[in-house]
C-alpha cells in the first residue's frame, strides 16, 4: 500500500525520533567522561618545588579528601606544572609519609620522560605529568600522607606535593 503524505511524514518523524533516541547513550557517556575530566583539582601542599611550579594536581578517582585508596586498585595521577629550568630527564619518587618518616612507595614508571613529559624539559614550558598509583592488596589499612616528587637530572625538585589519603579494603 503506497504511503500518503501524512503517512510518509509520520514515518519520517518516527525514524528521526528513533535515531535521536539512539544518540543519547553515547552522548551521555561522553558527558559523564567530560564531567570526570572536569573534576575539581585536589588541594595539595607544595613540599619544596624548587625547579618547577605546580598549577594543578588531580588524582582519579578521588571525589573527596582525604582520598580513599582501595587496595587492589590503581589511581591516575595528573600534575600540570611549569619548569623553571632545563633538564634532559626527570625521575619520580613517591613516598608514604607516616609520623614524619618517608617510606618509599613503588610506582610502575618512575621515568618522567615516559610519563607524559616531552624531554628534554625546557625552561618556561608547561607540562602534564601522567602516572599511575597502584595500591597493593597487601598494604595495611591506614591513614597517611602521599608525597610525590619529580626530580630533574641534577636531583633538584621540579615538583613536590603532598595529599592525605586513607588506604581501605
Amino acid at each position: 500500500m503506497p504511503l500518503s503524505c501524512d503517512s510518509a511524514a509520520a514515518t519520517t518523524a518516527f525514524t528521526e525520533q528513533r535515531s535521536a533516541a539512539m544518540v543519547p547513550p553515547p552522548l551521555v557517556l561522553l558527558l559523564a567522561l567530560a564531567a570526570a575530566a572536569l573534576a575539581e583539582p585536589l588541594r595539595f601542599v607544595d613540599c619544596g618545588s624548587k625547579d618547577g611550579s605546580i598549577q594543578e594536581v588531580n588524582v582519579s578517582p578521588c571525589p573527596t579528601q582525604p582520598c580513599q585508596l582501595v587496595k587492589g586498585t590503581s589511581y591516575s595521577i595528573n600534575v600540570t606544572f611549569s619548569s623553571k629550568i632545563e633538564s634532559q630527564g626527570s625521575k619520580a619518587k613517591v613516598y608514604g609519609e607516616m609520623l614524619h618518616v618517608d617510606i618509599p612507595f613503588p610506582i610502575p614508571e618512575p621515568d618522567g620522560c615516559k610519563s607524559g613529559i616531552q624531554c628534554p624539559i625546557q625552561k618556561g614550558h608547561s607540562y602534564s605529568y601522567l602516572n599511575k598509583l597502584p595500591v597493593k592488596s597487601e598494604y595495611p589499612s591506614i591513614k597517611l600522607i602521599v608525597k610525590w616528587e619529580l626530580v630533574d637530572d641534577q636531583d633538584q625538585m621540579l615538583f613536590c606535593w603532598k595529599i592525605p589519603v586513607q588506604i581501605t579494603s
